[in-house]
């Protein structure tokens, strides 16, 4: 959301409150420059630069060396366990002193942080997630002010909250309110890091000040929009306070509405109303259209100031409905089913603030460019910077926002409780604006890690110990975080974890969400995902190199052989290599060479990844619609190395990415044999029909000429998934070595005359194709 303020003041003062800008009774002081830091117990300060984090600050300073290069991680693991101070001196005229109210705010501390300005403690912070205020208005003071934080070991400060507390699964993840991938996971470095990782300035305000703003979205139809502004307004005295809404497209007045705010915090609530509105629209579906809202205030003394908001107006549904098979699981857009195509997106950078809006926007038009409309903000990373989220309202990318818990239980007691409730409020308003949210998800295979990985037996839990720690679970996910997304935010789709049901279960095919990891995990072969297609897909995929460029900006000329020292610290799945070594010798003749050339071993990584995730997408397209969407995992990285990822940390596109911008295109044409029936499927995901010519082609190797072939006219009728043809695979192989030929069928639209992306079949394991590896470069 952006807002631009006019003020009636000779000097425009503007600032930034959770991504809006304020002014009139207002001002702020951008306090980002100016920092030093140091170790705690050193002598020597050093520059800082803020929003930042301990370990590039010391890389700016050249105290460690770059630790994505080779195998530098393991040398800077004693960062973790360090205190950090961070100072700076900040210069107060006696216009600013003169602000009834003065406040500093964090809008992001990374973890354990003391704030004391003019030696006085003012903030103790313990959640990176959340923005921190405080007042410094006793204690500010005219010239010189003396800024001081001290960030504290995360590492240490958890082993102490866990002292006398029952062991959780998830370990310090469990207790610190931090990005859980910071402690390193299967595709991710251990780095722990510190700092002031978002911007911090000081407002300064007299009367009253606005400090948020929602737009409600009661009810949208073609015909109308009930809407309400939701301004969150402190106030210093009781006062009237008189405010119209204007569209600024048209200029009209939308409602002029007056109440009374009272000293303090106030919840002002205005409902207005639009007139035949131009809906949002995911990407494929139509325009990304934008309102822009003017809001002027005033109180009874005539102080004033303006406010324009943008946003999009949609109705999106999530629909969980008993039926024949089991629950469905799918998105509603304004009234549309959407069936959602796109990735898991985790942090771009293990380093948070090195994320540029330039980054996210390459990101999300490559997300674009895949034909996406849907990214999953995973919950073991971070809630995304305000570009993330409006870089997909301006593409059409959903979003499926992960509350911050993955893979690890929670404490009960009141003081994390709510913590964690401070956390949703603040991230919840920062975000309620944007169209592109679509769904609150509680956690990330916590429900899934309690009844189906063993952790009540692997902590030796008792009887009562595991219902303690399970209603703690409860309380948090079937109670608090609902009832905050109920209460405030623009969008009531809540679910309590993702996925429904564990892989291994049947319902997970039958009911609610699924992360399938029968693939990798299980060694199961790509073609399981023909057979165990779910209601919706939320995570599943396979691992491949990055290409060799980005293997070279990592590596020595010395690290450059399978399996060096330094590339294994970049491989951070346990067996990664052995498994996509087995896989390798499921589908590609063995090769020896493989296993003495990185460089062909990568290339074969990456079309093996592209290969596996390419039968997930065509199985769960053409499942649509009791299949509604397909998340595969993941779509991009946050440092260089061997990961799930179709893009790398660099922006490289590998193989997989490039193939998902075809397996994604709005008409798409895919071959399956069933029973002995080679069948064609045509999967639309378009809001009108089609009128088409489909193409088919059989393929020999050994024959210069196509020996059959056959098109037909057909319509495609919009938002569907059809079988346009079939033919017994022994009348169509008649005469030909199937090892030897390929089903090619393609779709050409008759209006545009345009051709959609072809697709191929083949009739044996891609290892007994005799061209196969040919044919892989």
């Amino acid at each position: 959301m952006k807002i631009r303020v006019i003020s009636c003041l000779s000097v425009l003062i503007s600032f930034f409150i959770s991504s809006l800008l304020f002014a009139q009774t207002a001002e702020t002081l951008d306090l980002n420059g100016g920092w030093l830091f140091r170790k705690k117990g050193d002598d020597k300060w050093m520059p800082a630069t803020v929003p930042g984090t301990v370990h590039t600050d010391l890389l700016a300073n050249k105290v460690i060396e770059d630790p994505f290069f080779r195998d530098n991680e393991k040398n800077l693991q004693w960062i973790e366990n360090e205190n950090w101070e961070y100072i700076s001196e900040i210069e107060l005229n006696e216009k600013t002193l003169r602000r009834r109210n003065l406040e500093i705010i964090f809008d992001g501390l990374d973890t354990y942080a003391d704030v004391y300005f003019n030696d006085s403690l003012v903030i103790r912070a313990d959640n990176m997630f959340r923005k921190w205020t405080a007042s410094i208005k006793t204690i500010a003071k005219q010239g010189s002010n003396k800024l001081y934080i001290l960030f504290k070991s995360p590492v240490k400060t958890a082993d102490s909250i866990k002292k006398n507390q029952i062991p959780l699964p998830g370990g310090d993840r469990a207790f610190t309110r931090k990005a859980a991938y910071h402690y390193g996971w299967d595709w991710a470095p251990r780095f722990v890091t510190s700092g002031i990782w978002r911007n911090v300035k000081i407002t300064g305000w007299d009367f009253f000040m606005i400090d948020g703003i929602s737009i409600e979205q009661r009810k949208i139809t073609n015909e109308t929009a009930l809407l309400t502004a939701v301004l969150d307004v402190k106030s210093a005295e009781k006062a009237d306070f008189l405010t119209h809404v204007t569209d600024k497209g048209t200029g009209g007045r939308l409602i002029y509405y007056t109440t009374q705010i009272q000293p303090g915090d106030n919840t002002v609530k205005i409902d207005f109303e639009i007139k035949n509105p131009k809906l949002w629209w995911s990407n494929g579906l139509g325009k990304q259209n934008m309102y822009d809202f003017f809001i002027e205030s005033t109180d009874n003394r005539e102080r004033w100031h303006s406010v324009e908001i943008s946003t999009g107006l949609r109705n999106i549904e999530l629909i969980q409905e008993k039926d024949s098979i089991g629950e469905s699981f799918y998105f509603k857009l304004n009234g549309v089913p959407v069936f959602c195509k796109g990735a898991n997106f985790i942090p771009a950078d293990c380093f948070l603030p090195r994320v540029t809006k330039d980054k996210y926007t390459e990101l999300i038009k490559a997300a674009k460019e895949s034909n996406m409309n849907m990214l999953r903000v995973w919950g073991g990373g971070v809630y995304e910077d305000d570009e993330f989220y409006n870089q997909c309202d301006k593409n059409g990318i959903l979003v499926w926002q992960d509350f911050m818990f993955a893979c690890a239980m929670n404490p009960g007691d009141d003081v994390f409780m709510e913590n964690v409730k401070r956390e949703a409020i603040d991230n919840i308003k920062r975000l309620n604006n944007h169209p592109s949210i679509a769904l609150w998800c509680g956690n990330n295979e916590v429900d899934e890690g309690w009844k189906n990985w063993g952790w009540q037996k692997q902590f030796k839990y008792s009887a009562d110990d595991s219902a303690k720690v399970w209603n703690w679970y409860a309380k948090l996910f079937h109670d608090i975080l609902p009832s905050v997304v109920s209460d405030i935010a623009s969008v009531k789709n809540y679910i309590s974890s993702s996925p429904e049901y564990g892989w291994g279960r049947p319902e997970s095919v039958t009911s609610g969400d699924s992360h399938y990891w029968g693939v990798w995990w299980g060694m199961e072969p790509f073609e399981v995902y023909e057979k165990k297609v779910p209601r919706f897909m939320s995570e599943y995929g396979f691992q491949g190199f990055p290409d060799y460029e980005t293997i070279e900006k990592f590596t020595l000329p010395e690290d450059r052989f399978l399996f060096s020292d330094v590339l294994k610290s970049h491989q951070k799945h346990p067996v990664g290599f052995e498994t996509i070594q087995k896989y390798m010798d499921m589908y590609f003749q063995n090769y020896t060479e493989r296993e003495k050339d990185l460089l062909q071993f990568a290339k074969e990584s990456q079309y093996l990844q592209m290969y596996g995730i390419g039968k997930g997408i065509e199985a769960h397209r053409r499942a649509k619609p009791r299949c509604m969407g397909t998340l595969y995992w993941q779509f991009n990285d946050c440092w260089p190395g061997v990961s799930w990822s179709g893009i790398d940390y660099y922006g490289k596109w590998k193989k997989l990415q490039h193939r998902v911008k075809d397996l994604y295109n709005d008409i798409f044409v895919s071959a399956v044999e069933e029973e002995g029936v080679l069948k064609v499927f045509i999967n639309s995901d378009k809001p009108e029909d089609i009128k088409a010519k489909l193409v088919m082609l059989l393929v020999d190797d050994e024959i210069k000429d196509n020996p059959w072939e056959e098109e037909i006219e057909i319509t495609i009728p919009a938002n569907s998934s059809i079988i346009y043809y079939q033919i017994p695979v022994r009348i169509l192989l008649k005469g030909h070595d199937k090892s030897k030929v390929e089903f090619h069928c393609d779709v050409q639209n008759l209006k545009t005359l345009d051709w959609y992306p072809s697709n191929a079949y083949t009739f044996v394991p891609l290892k007994e194709r005799k061209e196969s590896n040919k044919k892989l470069y």
